[in-house]
């Protein structure tokens, strides 16, 4: 028998309504909407028709209802600070969708205040840790079918005139706080769970507002690898969306497949010792032909909702959730980063 964690959802918008609901959706057992709150009467509304639950109209109201739980927030960005910080002020846990905050600064604090109610208080919804491709591609690596790798790349690339509030710096705009938290957070496990340096440049370019709408950052990994990410709103063309290259072989997303091109686990490459002379005196060549083997797979599917089972998992049977605060806070650290190396450019 479960026991439903009680759920009071704050904002119904398109992270709310759109996935979060959508992504609870076969698990019914597991959560029990009771309440909703938005700034729109009628989202509220709908909810009630459908779930049964209370409507609020602010966050005060919602987090002073006894049945309350969890508080799941997925309000503007620029929101997330102060929502998170009152429900746990009133005792609620919360269940806070990315960016964790605006700032690293405001991210340290909601940690600590979350700490000083005890453990398991604010859960961060980086659900792209459990992408597919990501999940998929980090098996390839483990596997070592391409040998060591030393360049991942990482691509969002599209081309979008956006004008909602997400291109308004005063609401949170901006992709560093839209698909950066995502890809960031992606290229940092990458890099093996923190980074040495890193340098990055933005640019506004066809979104409205003030925000930028094209990122670029290389990372360097404690592990040794470079880590590529873009994030291109006005990309005309595209490039591959992943891209890995080990020193055995190297996987290029293909959109439904992907391209594998690496040597046989019994191959032994060749032992050469350098030579001081000129290409000409030693005849040089580009090498012998070697034993590639090409393959083209298709990529593994799944739903982006496993966020949701683990943090069932963790407050009702103790289990660690996978994504800790400390990693949600070195992405808003990196965040912080690539705005003081791009702070005087428009």
């Amino acid at each position: 028998m479960t026991k439903p964690i009680k759920l009071g959802m704050v904002g119904l918008g398109r992270a709310g309504y759109g996935m979060h609901l959508k992504e609870m959706k076969g698990k019914e057992d597991l959560f029990n909407i009771v309440a909703t709150c938005d700034l729109i009467p009628e989202r509220c509304e709908k909810m009630q028709k459908e779930f049964g639950s209370r409507s609020y109209t602010c966050i005060e109201e919602l987090v002073e209802d006894p049945e309350v739980e969890v508080v799941d927030i997925a309000t503007r960005s620029c929101d997330h600070y102060c929502h998170a910080k009152t429900a746990l002020e009133a005792g609620k846990i919360v269940f806070l969708e990315k960016p964790m905050t605006e700032t690293e600064e405001e991210a340290q604090k909601l940690v600590k205040l979350a700490e000083s109610f005890g453990e398991n208080r604010l859960f961060i919804r980086h659900n792209r840790r459990f992408e597919p491709r990501f999940m998929q591609i980090n098996k390839l690596i483990d596997s070592g079918i391409l040998g060591e790798v030393f360049l991942i790349r990482r691509a969002v690339c599209l081309y979008d005139i956006r004008s909602d509030w997400q291109t308004i710096s005063q609401y949170g705009g901006g992709q560093l706080l839209n698909w950066g938290p995502h890809l960031i957070d992606q290229a940092i496990q990458f890099c093996g769970g923190d980074y040495k340096r890193m340098q990055a440049i933005t640019r506004k370019t066809v979104a409205a507002g003030d925000s930028e709408d094209f990122i670029h950052a290389t990372f360097e990994g404690i592990n040794g690898r470079a880590v590529e990410i873009e994030i291109n709103g006005s990309a005309v063309l595209t490039m591959p969306a992943h891209a890995v290259f080990g020193t055995r072989g190297a996987l290029i997303d293909q959109g439904a497949t992907f391209k594998l091109r690496y040597l046989p686990e019994d191959f032994e490459l060749p032992k050469k010792i350098a030579n001081p002379k000129t290409p000409m005196d030693i005849g040089f060549k580009r090498g012998e032909p070697l034993p590639f083997i090409e393959e083209e797979r298709e990529w593994e599917t799944n739903n982006l909702d496993h966020t949701w089972t683990y943090l069932y998992e963790a407050l009702r049977e103790g289990k660690p959730y996978p994504i800790k605060n400390e990693e949600a806070i070195k992405v808003m650290k990196a965040i912080s980063e690539i705005r003081e190396q791009n702070k005087e450019i428009g």
